[in-house]
């Protein structure tokens, strides 16, 4: 049987610990969590970072329909690992997909980010692509850090 997961390395001109604050503060969170066109209103964000912690968020595209997302952290280990459940809110937990991100410090105060979802398949090029969907938020989170 083949499991369904697909990986997304990046190098960010941001120390790790910039690019953690990112992932984790919901303010900053608000500002990338979504891809192109969408919005996430900053007051949907809730994020209680710790193993057995909750997050939450809403996603708003252009004409108005809503995403609402959240899970649960699995693993934090400040500031190289986050592991974390991603579904809809109320979903079962078998059937929401399990997010890793690993964080690596590189020379010159830039971080490796490397996120690997498991249990979807890449879909790029596909309409509501997830895979593209997580491309484009990792541009906006590239925009978010050069303002920093």
């Amino acid at each position: 049987m083949e499991t369904k997961e697909f990986t997304i390395e990046r190098e960010l001109d941001a120390p790790r610990e910039t690019v953690w604050q990112a992932w984790t503060d919901p303010v900053l969170a608000a500002r990338w969590w979504h891809p192109h066109e969408v919005v996430t209103p900053p007051e949907s964000v809730v994020v209680d970072v710790r193993e057995g912690g909750r997050y939450r968020y809403l996603m708003v595209a252009p004409d108005g329909r809503e995403y609402p997302t959240g899970g649960e952290f699995i693993e934090v280990r400040e500031p190289e690992r986050l592991r974390f459940s991603w579904a809809e809110p109320g979903a079962d937990v078998e059937d929401a997909y399990v997010i890793t991100v690993d964080l690596r410090e590189l020379p010159g105060g830039r971080c490796a980010m490397t996120f690997h979802l498991l249990g979807r398949d890449e879909d790029r090029g596909r309409d509501d692509s997830v895979h593209d969907g997580w491309v484009e938020a990792f541009e906006e989170l590239d925009a978010l850090l050069v303002q920093r």
